[in-house]
């Protein structure tokens, strides 16, 4: 039995980690604080990185941060589930019962009991209830959508190489994922013809479908203009103003009745948070499902209920469901909610600083837009400060989880990784 304030973290992404990692190396460490995560996972992997897991550029063997040894490293316990329910009169959460890939049951439901939640459950690609997407898409929103993606990119690879057939793609969203994800098939598909499989590498058509007038929305006009240059160099099509109003096992089906026919078909458009906030005790959530919060990221209706990242949305102060946003509001909670525990002191209103954006196309080219919306990247050398810049962000993940020596040591590892095995994924 404890009398220690108990705090449950419910997801391990960018925000949840990093607040369980900082509170974990002061509070929980000293014993003030019991630290609970709880994820449906059992590791963490850096959301932006996900397109080049799915095209097989990066090995997540080595970039994957085991959420056991994290916890036992940084102060905290980790619990692996995912939450069914929240009973906020008597402080209780439910995770649901864990079944097995053969639908037998392995654990029974159990019960967390919390003085303060904080839901960082992170976000999903929204189909916007578009028929046929759910049952005939891929997503790309966690590591195990990527890897079996990349399962089966590899499968269509090594038949058309031994058929002599092309391979079709159509991505659904021209923002950062869906616009990284097709540069990155095409850097695959060119390292894996230096292996010379064939005398004659397959062909591969990538077509990119996006709603509205242009890919990139978040960055500046110039920006997309640019991207989308270099997606028709690599002979990427690059479809804009392009509704899609369903799919099926062949391709997608656009509003004006015509179609896109591919094998590989993937959501990459819209946000929106997972299903389960919708049942939160009576918590208020938006359109999108996410929970909305006050600027102190508390919730409207409970004081002791915290949501930061992509699954909350501040009212009357929005901002945008980015990787950045979510370790900004993390590294704010860990400042100020000490206070709120121990000392009963409000928690103050959390304020984004803009540090811009940087998208990378591969090894072909990179920008970065800054806030005052200035920008910089394009071509080969500007290109390639752009791209160091998205690593560099990486790197600053790395190092902020894992500390100075630990951080390096993981550098230095991918770096000799890359030495022994080849730069794409062929196993």
């Amino acid at each position: 039995m404890t009398n220690r304030f108990r705090l449950v973290i419910i997801g391990g992404g960018v925000a949840g980690l990093a607040l369980a990692t900082r509170l974990g190396n002061t509070l929980g460490r000293s014993g003030k604080l019991e630290i609970t995560l709880v994820d449906k996972g059992f590791s963490h992997v850096w959301k932006p990185m996900l397109h080049c897991f799915a095209a097989g550029t990066a090995r997540n063997e080595n970039d994957r941060i085991t959420f056991v040894s994290h916890a036992a490293a940084h102060g905290f316990r980790f619990c692996y589930g995912e939450i069914a329910h929240l009973d906020r009169a008597n402080k209780r959460i439910t995770l649901a019962p864990l079944m097995e890939e053969n639908n037998q049951l392995l654990l029974e439901e159990r019960h967390l009991d919390y003085d303060a939640v904080v839901f960082a459950i992170g976000s999903r690609a929204n189909d916007f209830g578009t028929p046929g997407v759910v049952e005939h898409c891929m997503f790309l929103d966690n590591v195990v959508e990527a890897n079996n993606f990349n399962e089966r990119f590899r499968h269509a690879i090594i038949q058309a190489y031994g058929r002599g057939t092309p391979v079709d793609i159509a991505i659904v969203g021209g923002g950062a994922t869906g616009v990284q994800l097709a540069a990155e098939l095409h850097k695959a598909l060119d390292i894996g013809a230096l292996y010379n499989f064939t005398p004659v590498t397959p062909e591969m058509r990538v077509t990119l479908l996006e709603a509205g007038p242009r890919i990139l929305p978040a960055f500046p006009q110039n920006v997309s203009d640019a991207a989308q240059k270099q997606l028709e160099d690599l002979n990427i099509v690059v479809r804009t103003n392009t509704m899609v109003s369903g799919a099926d096992e062949d391709g997608f089906i656009l509003k004006d009745g015509s179609r896109v026919n591919a094998q590989f078909r993937v959501w990459a458009a819209g946000v929106k948070a997972p299903d389960v906030t919708r049942d939160m005790d009576g918590l208020e959530y938006q359109r999108g499902g996410q929970l909305t919060v006050r600027p102190s990221l508390q919730s409207t209706v409970d004081e002791h209920i915290f949501a930061l990242g992509d699954c909350s949305f501040i009212k009357d102060a929005p901002v945008a469901p980015t990787a950045q946003v979510a370790r900004q509001q993390a590294h704010h909670l860990a400042r100020y909610l000490p206070g709120f525990i121990f000392n009963n002191k409000p928690v103050p209103d959390f304020r984004f600083r803009n540090r811009g954006a940087i998208v990378a196309l591969g090894d072909y080219n990179g920008w970065g837009a800054f806030a005052d919306g200035k920008t910089f990247g394009g071509g080969f050398l500007n290109g390639l400060s752009a791209r160091l810049g998205h690593i560099a962000l990486y790197r600053q993940h790395q190092f902020e989880l894992h500390g100075p020596i630990r951080g390096a040591i993981a550098c230095f590892t991918d770096w000799l990784d890359g030495f022994v095995r080849p730069p794409v994924r062929m196993d």
